[in-house]
């Protein structure tokens, strides 16, 4: 069914508010007359490449404006995107390219390394676009290398918006999955447009005289949360700095006089808060923190009240069902009903949430069960993977292997994950990853990962290693050895030495019960 197109919403802005600033990141700015004239040439540079509708870019960069600039050129050509954190190591963004089947890598200069190393191994890709000029490869690379300001000076300025349809492949999300190996959500134009509607009608009122500061990742949920922005003509200012750091986030909410952060993981905003800098900046523009992608303890959001005011909006989703299945609204984030703070939030509009037993029948208010969810915000499906599909939608219900209840007003409380996945810091860590890893050491007999609490991190990747008899190593090899062939936030922070591994009658390990001893004292286990 044709629907519209996610890259008109740029256009619609560029045409009510040319003049004003679209994206700002250091000295840059950019109007929207310019933003739309930039990502029109490399629309229709990408067509020109030979690129058909449907086919994968991907995206593999630290923050800045190109970020935006290749999402929305990407569907306005009627392509997908594919983006990728900056900090996957390089064997995780090989897998990614090959497995999405990706034609164009667009990247930045400060990867060039990694994608030296992986060129050779790429299935699909043939052409990269680097953002910081050649580097010196050009057609001697075993890609071809393009220059990206080259490109956007090929490319025309004629309006480009491709007609789609509704359940056409926009955003490839790729989330770590049960196999270990990470899986590509697909996310459609109706999908991503629902998302827009909802976070403006149920997370903040995003309007266009905000200014959102995007200190998190674009390549994950700050990039989604630029899509209201950008659809309401507001302005984005982009953390330039490689590290987050709060008086930086500071000085640029005085001088951009920032409304909103749109996106934070709550491990920014404790920092935030704890900041012993925030008293030398007038801070006073800020009216909306919107935090998500982790857990907030209690004591941390009574702090940020006090700290910020009344400003915070939470928002609960997954790669599956985006940035969108339950919220807790600015007026909801009440010092005098902390008991309210603990939840995750009501659903949102268009999403039905259930809280299900294993056999997939839904439990009445304070029972504990897994959190499902019905909506047409929930994923097309993962890319060329229906078995996890089949395994993960179930007779129309998003299983999204969160454990938690529903109180009698439809607030949702998480308290635990049936998968085993590890949030710290924002970033989803599969266990089984860094198991694998673990397990190709010489010393390493065994070894059992999981999520321990951390008071800035929110979790922490604990691991408890039995070693092959006579050998000996130290935490600090494995930690450096995980980190060679890691994502440096996915390598432990910690290992524990035993004996055995704790198992069942089968010889499974037994890791709710390795794992709760470290959470004793505690609420949840998330």
């Amino acid at each position: 069914m044709a629907a519209m197109n996610l890259g008109y919403m740029l256009s619609r802005s560029a045409a009510a508010y040319p003049d004003h600033p679209a994206i700002i990141q250091g000295d840059l700015v950019l109007t929207y007359r310019e933003f739309n004239e930039r990502v029109n040439r490399v629309a229709s540079a990408l067509r020109r490449l030979g690129l058909e509708a449907g086919d994968r870019v991907a995206v593999f960069s630290p923050n800045r404006p190109e970020i935006l600039e290749v999402l929305f050129a990407t569907w306005k050509a009627g392509l997908a995107a594919v983006p990728m954190n900056f900090r996957l190591h390089r064997d995780e963004v090989l897998y990614i390219l090959n497995h999405s089947e990706a034609k164009v890598l667009v990247y930045a200069g400060v990867n060039q390394e990694d994608v030296d190393c992986i060129a050779g191994d790429l299935t699909t890709t043939r052409t990269a676009i680097c953002l910081d000029g050649l580097g010196g490869k050009g057609e001697s690379h075993a890609l071809t290398v393009l220059d990206y300001g080259e490109l956007l000076e090929r490319g025309g300025t004629a309006e480009w918006v491709v007609p789609v349809d509704g359940d056409d492949l926009a955003w490839l999300f790729y989330t770590s999955g049960t196999t270990g190996r990470p899986k590509g959500a697909m996310l459609t134009h109706r999908i991503l447009l629902l998302v827009v509607l909802n976070a403006c009608a149920d997370i903040y009122p995003f309007g266009h005289d905000d200014i959102g500061l995007h200190a998190a990742p674009l390549t994950h949920g700050s990039g989604m949360y630029s899509l209201p922005l950008i659809a309401k003509g507001a302005t984005n200012v982009i953390l330039a700095a490689p590290r987050f750091d709060p008086e930086t986030v500071f000085a640029l909410i005085e001088k951009h006089r920032v409304t909103v952060l749109p996106f934070m993981a709550p491990t920014m905003v404790k920092r935030l808060i704890e900041s012993d800098k925030r008293s030398k900046y007038d801070l006073r523009s800020l009216r909306g923190i919107v935090y998500g992608g982790a857990p907030m303890y209690v004591e941390d959001l009574v702090a940020g009240l006090k700290a910020f005011g009344q400003v915070f909006s939470q928002a609960y989703g997954q790669g599956e069902c985006p940035m969108t299945i339950t919220g807790l609204s600015r007026e909801e984030h009440d010092l005098n009903r902390p008991g309210r703070l603990a939840s995750a939030g009501t659903p949102r509009l268009g999403v039905q949430v259930c809280i299900q037993d294993e056999e997939g029948n839904p439990l009445p208010p304070r029972n504990i069960g897994e959190i499902t969810v019905r909506s047409d915000l929930v994923m097309k499906g993962y890319w060329r993977n229906p078995d996890s599909t089949a395994d993960t939608i179930v007779n129309g219900w998003l299983r999204t292997g969160d454990v938690g209840y529903m109180d009698e007003q439809g607030y949702l409380y998480i308290l635990d994950r049936t998968k085993d996945m590890i949030i710290s810091g924002g970033n989803n860590i599969y266990p089984r990853e860094v198991e694998e890893v673990l397990l190709r050491h010489p010393t390493v007999q065994e070894v059992c990962v999981f999520g321990v609490p951390d008071p800035e991190w929110g979790e922490a990747v604990k691991a408890v290693v039995v070693l092959k008899p006579g050998n000996a190593v130290t935490e600090e090899e494995l930690i450096a050895f995980c980190r060679d062939h890691l994502a440096s936030y996915k390598k432990p922070r910690s290992v524990d030495f035993v004996e055995e591994l704790p198992k069942n009658a089968y010889g499974k390990v037994l890791k709710r019960e390795l794992r709760a001893k470290y959470w004793e004292g505690h609420t949840r286990m998330v």
